[in-house]
């Protein structure tokens, strides 16, 4: 399969929707990363544990019950039988990367391409989303300066105000008639 065919067959946003914010880190697990690989998920974890010293912490850990659970309750997987009967195996973006040199396969290889680079542009929009954020901020604590000033600027006509309701004593020459 050509990198065009691949990407003809799979749209991003089926990709996007295989990648989950776990332990604060953008992951896939293994039986979606097999399936997009076209490879059985059972073989995609026997090359894992074949090839152990290439996947640390930091490119795959495996899921524990409590996190199953709560992809289970939102919907993210459909129920704990879909995942095999076994805890999944988690990859973020490098052990993404890493899964291609180990699997080999044409397929895999250009498939983690594409997951790599909706990766980056996902970071992309994080980035984007995050310097939007900031000036909406800024804008806020503008405004916030310019309604105190305007507070300010009211409580000192209210006090002008009042001071004209007290009548005033005339002052100066007063002739009796």
């Amino acid at each position: 399969m050509t990198q065009s065919n691949t990407k003809q067959s799979i749209r991003d946003e089926v990709l996007i929707s295989k990648i989950f914010l776990i332990r604060e880190q953008k992951i896939m697990i293994d039986r979606d990363l097999a399936e997009l690989y076209g490879v059985k998920a059972i073989r995609l974890r026997e090359q894992v544990k074949r090839n152990k010293n290439r996947f640390p912490e930091n490119f795959m850990f495996q899921l524990s019950e409590k996190e199953v659970e709560d992809m289970v309750s939102q919907n993210a997987i459909p129920s704990r039988q879909s995942l095999g009967g076994t805890l999944p195996y988690a990859f973020t973006e490098h052990g993404v990367l890493m899964l291609s040199n180990v699997l080999k396969n044409d397929r895999a290889i250009q498939m983690s391409i594409r997951i790599i680079e909706i990766f980056v542009r996902i970071r992309e929009i994080l980035i984007l989303h995050k310097d939007v954020a900031n000036l909406i901020e800024q804008v806020e604590n503008k405004l916030y300066k310019q309604d105190q000033k305007i507070e300010l600027l009211f409580t000192y006509l209210d006090k002008f105000l009042e001071k004209e309701e007290i009548p005033r004593i005339p002052i100066g020459f007063k002739q009796k008639s």
